[in-house]
């Protein structure tokens, strides 16, 4: 149908649905205060991070993220494959934590959400922006335009923006006008700056007004994501005290930077997909083995073989294998990524490349799993989808080699 009907008649279509959807739910945003958090990258770790801090506050939280759908204490997964749902499906959403009795709903507000409505007819209070590299750029047809929706969100928003000053496109953001604007930094003078950090394998510290925090998130990224949370907080008038509590209290994100064996290797799972994301984990961890892909459906066909690269750069072991092909071809998006690694040992079957991954695994090695995190299916042609849980394949898988092994 897109290849026959002209662009503005969806775009119509699009902002009609996000209407209605706002006008049957009783444009509910009104009677809560909403925070969208946008970025290539980070945008669930946050969103978890600032529902901590917020609760740690005194407040009642709602969370819609990639990983779940949480109403103070009522979770469900967000099996959808769909970072930002559907506008009748965040309405209700909003609709729920009002009559819950919520004052906070934080939703993760993607490029192609913006660039569909899903943001209309939503009263944000707050835009958190994380980080910017390439992402979806056949998508919106270039970067320049995955910018842009990026900012389309910005301009819709007149209360808080929240800005990371260290990113490439702070000056971007920064140029759209609100009602208040926080920065944070760790490299440069800023609103919230953290400074004397520490990263180290287990955890990551860092202070900010003299006032030391202490994390189990790890990674520099993560520092950066819990920056902009303090921003929020002190916004909100959350002690300093209470905003260490919160942030100390997320202990981990289900797939993400999630450690799912320790010994005799370490076994990580991590949701990263974009080149970005996937360097700044290989960069952290520094593993031995590897094992990657890239989704289909020809989305951001270009990255394909620049994964396989990162992976060169730091892996021994580079195994490439499905992550979710859609409609494409399965075993050219593998080709593709393995372009330019001679040595990558290509394994159609996920299950059985994460086998063969821990049957590399030496004493003290690290090995790193990327591609699906949390998600709970694989997507295949014609709509199918294998139910999928990524942390309870390489327990089981693990469980197999240490019986073969004794």
């Amino acid at each position: 149908m897109k290849k026959y009907i002209p662009k503005f008649v969806f775009k119509v279509y699009h902002y009609v649905l996000a209407f209605l959807g706002a006008l049957i739910y009783g444009f509910p945003s009104k009677k809560i205060k909403v925070i969208g958090i946008t970025g290539t990258n980070g945008k669930s770790t946050t969103v978890n991070i600032c529902a901590k801090v917020l609760e740690e506050g005194g407040f009642k939280v709602a969370t819609m993220s990639s990983i779940l759908f949480k109403i103070k204490d009522k979770e469900k997964v967000n099996d959808l494959k769909m970072t930002m749902p559907g506008r009748f499906k965040i309405q209700a959403f909003l609709k729920e934590a009002v009559l819950e009795g919520c004052d906070f709903a934080i939703i993760e507000v993607t490029s192609e959400g913006v660039e569909q409505f899903r943001h209309k007819f939503i009263q944000f209070d707050v835009a958190i922006m994380t980080n910017l590299s390439k992402e979806h750029i056949e998508a919106h047809g270039g970067f320049s335009n995955y910018k842009e929706a990026k900012g389309k969100f910005f301009k819709s928003v007149s209360g808080l923006h929240i800005l990371n000053k260290d990113d490439l496109y702070f000056d971007y953001f920064n140029a759209f006008s609100a009602k208040e604007k926080r920065a944070y930094s760790i490299l440069k003078e800023s609103d919230v700056q953290a400074k004397n950090v520490l990263v180290e394998k287990e955890f990551s510290e860092f202070e900010v007004k003299d006032v030391r925090f202490k994390t189990s998130l790890l990674g520099e990224f993560n520092i950066y994501n819990c920056l902009s949370v303090i921003a929020l907080g002190e916004f909100y008038g959350i002690s300093f005290e209470n905003i260490k509590k919160g942030i100390e209290k997320v202990k981990g994100i289900p797939g993400r930077m999630e450690k799912v064996i320790d010994k005799p290797f370490s076994v990580f799972v991590d949701y990263a997909f974009t080149p970005n994301a996937l360097e700044k984990v290989y960069n952290y961890l520094k593993p031995e083995i590897v094992v990657l892909g890239s989704c289909g459906g020809g989305r951001d066909k270009w990255k394909r073989p620049v994964l396989g690269e990162i992976a060169l750069k730091y892996a021994k072991h580079i195994i490439v294998t499905n992550e979710d092909p859609y409609d494409e071809d399965p075993q050219q998006i593998i080709d593709d990524v393995a372009l330019k690694v001679k040595n990558a040992i290509k394994v159609f079957d996920r299950r059985e490349a994460i086998k063969k991954a821990l049957s590399l695994g030496e004493t003290g090695n690290t090995i790193v799993i990327t591609g699906k995190g949390s998600e709970t299916c694989i997507a295949w042609e014609m709509g199918r989808k294998e139910d999928w849980n990524e942390k309870q394949v390489v327990l089981e898988e693990f469980e197999k080699i240490k019986k073969a092994r004794e």
